[in-house]
């Protein structure tokens, strides 16, 4: 089975080996030399100052970095599944949030985010998705991060990345906190969240003393400047993530980027090439998002008849989204098995006849 949803994304031969090594208990010397390299590559992966390991999954770090950033109230955009989390968390946190709700497929306004900073002045963090996953839309987050700090320098930006660091190169210039999740691009299993942080995000945490007990990030920074964790590190996961490190070394980071936006042009040209939709209106190049009416029953065939594991949509689109991965070292073949698969299905369905577009389009585009 050819596992190709948008998170969790598969674990390549050389990280699952990596994984397999012996264990390594994490308070020894042994995993301080990992961990302290894994956290230093980290760094000038996500193009920040700081970062800090959380053993969670991403909402674990959403929660994290919105009660250490934002002490009065929340700008939140919602327009999709984890940006609706963004406004439920502030809510938990007694943070009144601002909710600028779009429709799944459009991405927020910068105008929108201005003007709701010009006339709340209360405002004092702003959280958003640079992919919005749920969906497969892109966010122009460097654009509103921009925007938002003219108007209020002080002001915190949070941006959930977990769905697009590792795909493309993200400006993290004005983003004091940028989320990541290990069971994406890095093609790890799930339980690793990581943050990079601004000079000023980490001046406020240095300053309180941090928020709570076990999400508790000035407990962990001071643990983690010292190369361990305030608790149990995911030491097998941190093996993986070494690994992955030492192979997009191998690779360099300019080819691996050019790679993945390599692919995703050839996926669109495939799709465009059979007449499919696609979903949103400015897609993310983390993945394929296709919206059919018939989609519920042309994914159980992918999955059936060409053992290809595509995700679906969530709450009003669970049964009319396609989404298909292209995170991480995902290969050019993976892909164009993938759209071959969807192109099959759809004439299985009686949708529209086969005739092989997906896969000569995918071609003749990746390999101009």
């Amino acid at each position: 089975m050819l596992l190709m949803t948008p998170g969790p994304t598969p674990s390549p031969e050389f990280i699952r080996q990596a994984m397999a090594l012996e264990s390594i208990h994490h308070r020894t010397p042994e995993f301080e030399a990992i961990f302290g390299r894994v956290r230093d590559r980290l760094k000038t992966f996500m193009g920040v100052c700081e970062v800090v390991f959380l053993a969670s999954t991403g909402t674990g770090a959403m929660e994290a970095a919105l009660t250490h950033l934002c002490a009065k109230r929340a700008l939140t955009i919602n327009a999709g599944k984890f940006g609706e989390r963004w406004t439920k968390i502030a809510a938990a946190y007694g943070k009144n949030p601002l909710e600028l709700k779009y429709e799944w497929n459009t991405p927020a306004s910068v105008s929108d985010v201005e003007n709701a900073l010009k006339n709340n002045a209360d405002i004092d963090a702003l959280f958003i998705q640079i992919c919005e996953s749920s969906g497969g839309l892109r966010h122009p987050v460097e654009a509103i991060a921009k925007a938002a700090k003219a108007i209020r320098p002080e002001l915190f930006v949070v941006a959930d990345g977990i769905t697009a660091i590792g795909v493309e190169r993200i400006d993290a210039a004005n983003i004091d906190a940028l989320i990541g999740g290990s069971q994406k691009a890095f093609m790890l299993p799930p339980g690793l969240a990581t943050i990079g942080l601004s000079a000023n995000a980490v001046k406020r945490i240095d300053t309180t003393g941090g928020a709570g007990f076990y999400f508790n990030l000035a407990t962990e920074l001071k643990n983690q400047r010292k190369n361990t964790t305030a608790w149990t590190a995911t030491t097998t996961i941190i093996q993986g993530l070494d690994a992955f490190f030492a192979r997009l070394d191998t690779i360099g980071e300019d080819r691996f980027y050019a790679d993945a936006l390599r692919r995703f042009e050839a996926g669109i040209a495939a799709l465009n090439a059979i007449g499919a939709r696609i979903y949103p209106t400015i897609p993310a190049p983390s993945m394929f998002s296709v919206f059919h009416p018939q989609a519920a029953s042309i994914r159980k065939r992918m999955k059936k008849e060409t053992l290809v594991n595509a995700a679906g949509g969530q709450d009003d689109l669970k049964d009319s989204l396609i989404r298909i991965n292209n995170m991480g070292f995902v290969s050019p073949n993976e892909i164009a098995w993938s759209l071959n698969a969807l192109e099959i299905a759809l004439d299985r369905s009686g949708a529209r006849k086969y005739d092989g577009a997906a896969n000569r389009a995918f071609t003749e585009n990746y390999y101009r």
